[in-house]
Order: C-alpha cells, then structure tokens, then sequence
C-alpha cells in the first residue's frame, strides 16, 4: 500500500508535511519522502528506507534543512518517491499511490522508439511513480496527461503533483478505489490520504475528491479541474483492515464500521444456532479487537485481552526481510496473559485470512499457553483472489491464499471452478472449506463474514465498493 500528505499555506509547512506524513506510516514499511518548495531555494527532497526505522525517527534530522509554504510527502511499500521530474510541462514533484499491472506492455507501446531510459528497482522492475510521470509528460498539460495515464493503466493509479507555482494537484484513481480529501484551516489547505491526519495537525476536513476527479490546490482555495465520474468502487478493506481506526472514508468511520460488522457475525450466528459456548471474546491485536468488541456486544459474551502485543522494539513483524526472522519476532510479540488463556475456551476475531501462516503460529501459541479451545472468526469472507488494484493481499499467484489453497487440496482444479460455493458457507462446499481449516489451522470452530454482512456493515451502496477479492468481479 502507501499513503501521502501535502499542503499549501501562506506560512512554513515543513512541520505539516512532516507529520501529515507520519500519520500515514500504518501503510507502508519500505521507504518515505519528502519535498518542499521554497521561492528562493526551489524543491528540497529527501528520500529514506524505513524497513527498520520510522519515518519520524529517520526524517527528524533532516527537518532543519527544509523550508517551504508548500510541499507534499509519502509512505511507499514499492518505489522511491516522491520523484523530481523536468519536462515539456516544467519542473514539478509527484508522488503516487496504486499498482500498474501493465507496466512492460506501457513501456513498450509508449518508449520502445523513443530511447526513454527508466529507473530499474531492486526487483528489475521499472519505478512505477516515474513511468506515471513519463505517461502525463505525453500530453501538453497536466490534467490532460493525468487522465491520459489513468486511462492506459491497467490497475490503478492515485497522485499529487507539486508544481514550481508551489500548487498541489491532487487526482484520485480512475475507479476511485482510494480516498482523497482536502482539508483547510485559516492559513490554507491540505490534501491527505487519511482524515485524520489532517484533524491532528489543525485542518478541518472540506471536501473529499470523487473518482476521477483532479483538483488544483492552493493556499486561497481549490477547484476542480476534471470533474468526478460517477462509477466508484471504494476498496472495502480500508473499513475491515488498513484503514486507521478513526479514519473516515465515504462518510463512514472506520472504527464504526468494525464495531458494527462484529455485531453482525454474531447476530447471524446466534440466528443459525451457530454461536459457541466461550469464556471470552478477543480480538487479534490490532485491527481484530473492533470487530471483536462488536461481537461480544451483541452476543452478550464477555471481550477480554487474552494476550497483548509487544510493540516498543517491534512495532511491524513484516519488517525484516527473512520470513524466519518475521516469524520469529511475531512470536516475540504474542506476550501471554496466563489467567485468560489457561482452561478458558476462548474466541478470537480476526480483521482477515489471507495466507494463515501468523494464524496458525498465533493458536499454537494460544495452545501452549494452556487455552482449552479456540474458536475463530473472520471478519470478511474467504479470500479467493489477489488485489489487482492495489498493493494489498499479492502474492506470487492466488495459490499464495490460504482459501484457493484448500480449495485446491479438496477437489484440484476443478474446485476452482466452483469458488463461490466455497466461500458460502451455507453450501456443502462451503462446510468442507471450513472444515479443512480448521483441521490445518488447529481451530475448534470457523465462521467467515458473509459479503451481504460486511457491505450492511460498510453501510454505502454496494455498487460503490470493491469486492473483488472476494468474487472476483470487476
């Protein structure tokens, strides 16, 4: 994933952007950046890994050395950003976030004759934020450029251009899949990937940008350039998963929304006859604990922490590059609270299963630690396909997921042909997935959030959200 924060104003904004950008840290590990743009001085920019530092700690020094009433920053979980770029349509800094699936095939169509040499990662991979800036350098301005390269991308792509004027254009995705929204205070405005973050550093959220819709920004005041389209599709794990609890998305709290869904697992449990006989309910730290309190709440079942994590040295386990160091630290981080575990029959309730590999490893630990059985839920149904939209639930292939996985192991590639089934659990299928699971997993009892349950709980219109991941429809 990723995020960002810019602002424009008629004082120093080096501060704002500092922990605009911070605030975004919850979505992504790799690397952050910065740039400012001053009359006098003209851009400054700096970029740094943050696999095994903070933002806050990595960019603290660098603060003294910027200035500027306007700029804007990122988090990035892929590229290095935000990228300086001098073309036809003048000197200016973007910063993007998405996924462009087609990247070689762009290339190709687009560069091949034209000896335009991109930046190769790590990965051997061209930058995707720099081949975004190659596609809008296309066209004579910036706007039509922005919709030439949401057009021709096959994925999607959200971005904020800091002009040489100091003006932000801000672009949400062609399917409006992630939020931008703008916020003002008596001095100028902001533009920021969470509402939050523009809450704590004083501005007041002013309007939250459509699909499609690109926005110039300015100290006074912002207009639209390229109006909204009306189809969006607003990716639903912002509410169940990566969104910071007291974000708002589309009008909807986020820690609402979990609190909510909770309640409607376990008010369709307890309508089927399904619900467990537990000591507690928790949920798995962080993301899980709403949609636990929810359940608990509505099945009259008490909420307890049966364990907490450790997050002062490891505040990420994905962090380290081996998965035997990352496993390793998961662990370190499971501290135990003996006198909720031992003997109890506990129910967990967890944001999501995606590859159950931390899952497992967390109930065997729960085991150890003497509970007596462990029931799960998710929170959103079975995962069945990897994102194709944004950095998130990817893998290798969809096998990398722990449903496909299982469907797989029971009825080999024929059962791919039947997935919906898989992910109801009202059908057959259905209650040999969950079986299977259970059996692979160490759990007493699944139970997955129905779609129809999670879109209630989101609460929007359901042609509005992106559930693709899920059904596999576009």
């Amino acid at each position: 994933m990723g995020g960002f924060f810019g602002a424009v104003s008629q004082r120093d904004v080096t501060l704002d952007i500092f922990f605009g950008v911070d605030y975004h840290s919850h979505l992504g590990t790799r690397r952050g950046g910065m740039i400012l743009y001053d009359r006098e001085e003209g851009f400054q920019r700096q970029i740094h890994s943050i696999e095994n530092t903070p933002f806050r700690t990595k960019f603290e020094k660098d603060l003294a050395d910027f200035r500027g009433c306007s700029g804007i920053g990122c988090i990035s979980d892929t590229d290095p950003q935000p990228l300086l770029v001098r073309s036809h349509l003048g000197l200016y800094a973007i910063t993007t976030v998405g996924i462009i699936n087609n990247a070689e095939e762009l290339v190709e169509r687009y560069f091949s004759d034209h000896g335009h040499q991109f930046m190769a990662m790590s990965s051997g991979k061209v930058n995707s934020t720099e081949l975004a800036a190659a596609l809008i350098n296309q066209k004579d301005d910036l706007v039509s450029g922005i919709l030439h390269a949401q057009e021709v991308i096959d994925g999607s792509i959200t971005l904020l251009i800091l002009t040489e004027e100091g003006q932000i254009i801000a672009a949400r995705d062609r399917m409006g899949r992630l939020p931008v929204l703008i916020g003002k205070n008596h001095q100028g405005h902001c533009v920021s990937f969470e509402s939050f973050a523009c809450h704590k550093i004083g501005y007041e959220v002013d309007y939250e940008l459509g699909p499609r819709e690109i926005v110039r920004i300015r100290p006074e005041g912002y207009e639209t350039l390229s109006p909204a389209a009306e189809q969006m599709k607003i990716c639903a794990f912002l509410w169940t998963y990566y969104g910071y609890p007291n974000s708002n998305y589309e009008g909807v709290n986020v820690e609402v929304m979990r609190c909510r869904n909770g309640a409607i697992m376990a008010r369709e449990e307890r309508r089927r006859g399904t619900l467990p006989a537990v000591d507690c309910v928790a949920g798995v730290p962080d993301s899980g604990v709403p949609h636990a309190i929810g359940y608990a709440n509505e099945s009259h079942m008490p909420f307890a922490r049966p364990f907490v994590k450790y997050t002062p040295t490891w505040p990420r386990s994905f962090m380290p590059a081996s998965q035997e160091v990352r496993s390793q630290v998961a662990k370190m981080k499971q501290i135990p609270v003996p006198e909720l575990i031992q003997g109890k029959r506990l129910l967990f309730v967890d944001d999501s299963i995606v590859r159950g590999t931390q899952l497992r490893e967390t109930v065997e630990f729960l085991y150890e630690s003497g509970a007596k059985e462990v029931h799960m839920r998710s929170a959103c149904p079975p995962i069945m396909y990897s994102c194709k939209y944004l950095n998130f639930s990817r893998g290798n292939s969809d096998m990398d997921l722990l449903a496909r996985r299982v469907v797989q192991e029971l009825e080999g590639d024929g059962g791919q042909e039947h997935l919906a089934e898989y992910a109801d659990a009202s059908t057959g299928r259905g209650q040999c997935l969950l079986k299977r699971i259970c059996e692979k997993l160490g759990f007493d009892s699944l139970g997955y959030q129905s779609l129809e349950g999670l879109l209630e709980a989101i609460g929007i219109d359901r042609e509005k959200v992106c559930t693709y991941c899920w059904t596999g429809d576009e």
